[in-house]
């Protein structure tokens, strides 16, 4: 059966890369609009009322416009913007979160794509957390090393046009500590207070890790490098995407470095925990415009359609 997809926001970075993962299935009829009438209100309405699934690429604002949109009950949404992450009238689209988030999004005709930031962030303490490895009131921080592309356009169109140097260094931002994902990380993760969160972005396109500090005097007893392993081979059992790796594990590190890239062109997400005795630290990493964008929106739509969910994604690189 030949589901028919419309992507609003279709020129955007995760438009285009939802345009490549599906413009090759046999299964997806994509609803295309002229380049012309992409801002043409009633057109949008049309082609959005005539599909199964549309993906809104959009800004916050013209995602709650576009939902506003629909009349025809059978529409499904999945939005990739910030708009909805925390409304309780939307679906998380994270089918990793709980045991019962995949039905969920299988029911579900509002669903809101996880963050690429907020999604690394959630699968690594969301499941220690329901574990009693980690409390929920811990001081929790972060950063995030992110490639440009996590960007958007306009990002892409700045590094690729630098020739001076001026980019090449690694560049925090978000310096007031207000990042539009922290909502999601709170709320998702099972935190009681939002993480002090750092984003860096590189001088590379893609690739995102996230890495969380842990003071282990401060960790209830009993959590160790071993016991946060076992939990996460427990959460993430039959998960196709989640690669459960030991610090041990020769891919990890390469020369003692930890590669950012290595998830790319798929939509799997490596977790790992480091450290010692007295500190650990938490790690994933994942493409951001794969598992962190447009793979994780493809692999809700196939959930929701009732499709095997790694139907034309990528688990692991050949």
């Amino acid at each position: 059966m030949t589901s028919r997809v419309f992507v609003d926001g279709q020129e955007g970075t995760t438009g285009l890369r939802i345009f490549d993962y599906l413009q090759a299935r046999d299964d997806i009829e994509l609803l295309r609009i002229d380049s012309e009438r992409r801002k043409d209100r009633d057109e949008r309405a049309r082609l959005i009322n005539q599909a199964d699934v549309v993906f809104l690429c959009l800004p916050d604002e013209a995602s709650r416009e576009a939902a506003s949109l629909v009349d025809n009950p059978d529409t499904c949404l999945i939005d990739a913007s910030t708009a909805f992450r925390t409304d309780p009238t939307w679906t998380y689209g994270l089918p990793e979160l709980t045991p019962g988030q995949r039905t969920r999004i299988r029911e579900s005709k509002r669903i809101a794509n996880v963050g690429c930031h907020a999604s690394a962030f959630i699968m690594l303490v969301r499941p220690l957390i329901d574990a009693g490895l980690l409390p929920p009131d811990y001081p929790y921080s972060a950063f995030s090393l992110t490639g440009y592309s996590g960007g958007g356009k306009r990002m892409i169109a700045d590094y690729e046009a630098a020739t001076d140097g001026s980019l090449d260094a690694p560049r925090p931002y978000a310096l007031t500590l207000a990042h539009k994902h922290l909502p999601e990380m709170r709320i998702h993760g099972g935190l009681d207070r939002d993480p002090v969160f750092t984003p860096i972005v590189g001088h590379f396109l893609k690739g995102l890790s996230v890495n969380i500090p842990l003071q282990r005097s401060h960790l209830p007893e009993g959590t160790s490098a071993e016991a946060i392993t076992r939990a996460w081979q427990a959460h993430y059992e039959g998960a196709p995407f989640v690669n459960v790796m030991s610090a041990q594990d020769s891919e990890v590190l390469d020369g003692g470095f930890f590669d950012v890239t290595a998830c790319n062109d798929t939509n799997r997400v490596d977790l790992c925990v480091f450290g010692n005795e007295e500190r650990m630290a938490l790690v994933a990493r994942l493409d951001n415009l794969g598992k962190g964008a447009a793979g994780a929106a493809v692999q809700n739509m196939n959930i929701h359609l009732g499709l095997e969910e790694t139907t034309g994604l990528t688990c692991r690189l050949d």
